[in-house]
Parts: C-alpha cells; structure tokens; sequence
C-alpha cells in the first residue's frame, strides 16, 4: 500500500532535498539572459535577518491544498500571494515563528497543525531575509480570519493543480526599469510568483515524486 503523502514528505525532507534546481525554475530574470544560470548567494557574515514561513497543506479537502495569503496592499511585498510568516522574535525556533505568525495573520489554530519537516532555505535579497519553509499538515477544517493589517485573502490550491502544466505561464515583466522573464501560476487573479512561487516550487517537485 502507498503511504500517505505526510509520511511520504515527513521521510523525505530528512535527505537531500531538491534546493536550488527546483527554486530556480520560477526565478524571474533578466530577458537579456540567453541562457541564465543562477547563483544562489547570501551573506557569509550573517548580516540577514531570519525568518520563516508556514507552508500549510490541508488534508481534510477532497485532496492536499496549499493555503495562501494575499498580502495587504501598502506593506512589504503588499498585493503580491504569499505564505503566512515573518521574522524571528527573541529566542523563538524557526518552527515557532512560522506557527505565530500564521496564526497572527490567518487565524490557524497552532494546535491543528502537524510539522512534518522544513524545505530548503531561499536568501530574499531585496528584504535581506533567509527564509526557512516550515510544512505543516492540517486535518482538522476550521475558520479561517485575515489579518487586515496583513492579509486581504486567504485562498487554497490543490497541489496537483500546481504541478500540472495547464498554469505554469511565463511572461515578460518590466522589474525595477528592467525587462524580466517571469515565471507563474495563474491559479488566481493575482500571479503566483517569486519567492513564494521559488519555495513552493520544491514541495511541487516532492509531490511529483510521490505521484511517480
């Protein structure tokens, strides 16, 4: 019998993990790039700043879903879809943080929550933030509350529908008076992209692997 995608992924992320490569696929990039190729950089001093994400996968759905939030317009990365999650506080565990702000801005219940492992870390060198995907299992369906201050939606997305093709898109974007080649999912009104398309993009290539 096949196990069940949690005991799948709670094995799985205690090895190597994809990182980079599957990271990679949704980095925009300059359209000047011909063949782009990546360099994963991050200061070696530690000046950045800590911070975690909770990557929710809801179970009690017809099948596994990622929640997501769409960001506040007017604070950091506001309009843009996102994870819930935030900076270190104190003497707080990666885990902890990502829990406390997921609660903070979308109500879960941290006690619903089943953490299974982490995902690669990603450097955000805009923010100075190196990010730490926690993935949690939700079994139990309660209510979910946005956080004004933060959040103006909270959404689900079957992972299947992910890791299909039918809304992976790539379109040419003007970044920051540049041309970039941006890769998306256009699983909302809003693209899917970026840091949060970069992490999630490794639990996308995990679930192909157990689907295989």
């Amino acid at each position: 019998m096949k196990s069940s995608f949690q005991e799948f992924l709670a094995k799985r992320l205690q090895k190597n993990l994809p990182g980079a490569d599957a990271q990679n696929r949704m980095r925009p990039y300059p359209e000047s790039y011909t063949n782009p190729t990546f360099k994963n950089f991050s200061p070696e001093d530690g000046s950045y700043r800590n911070s975690s994400v909770l990557v929710p996968i809801l179970t009690y759905t017809t099948e596994p879903e990622i929640l997501l939030t769409l960001r506040t317009e007017g604070i950091k990365h506001g309009g843009q879809i996102s994870f819930p999650g935030g900076g270190r506080e104190g003497d707080e565990t990666i885990e902890e943080t990502a829990l406390r702000e997921a609660h903070e801005e979308t109500g879960l219940i941290e006690a619903n929550v089943e953490v299974v492992g982490q995902l690669s870390t990603l450097f955000v060198d805009r923010s100075n933030n190196m990010v730490t995907p926690v993935v949690g299992f939700v079994h139990t369906e309660q209510e979910f509350c946005a956080n004004p201050n933060e959040v103006d939606e909270i959404f689900s997305v079957p992972i299947s529908k992910l890791a299909g093709k039918d809304f992976l898109k790539q379109e040419q974007w003007s970044l920051r008076e540049t041309k970039y080649v941006v890769p998306f999912w256009d699983v909302h009104r809003v693209p899917l992209w970026g840091a949060t398309s970069m992490m999630l993009n490794e639990l996308v290539v995990l679930y192909e692997e157990y689907t295989q």
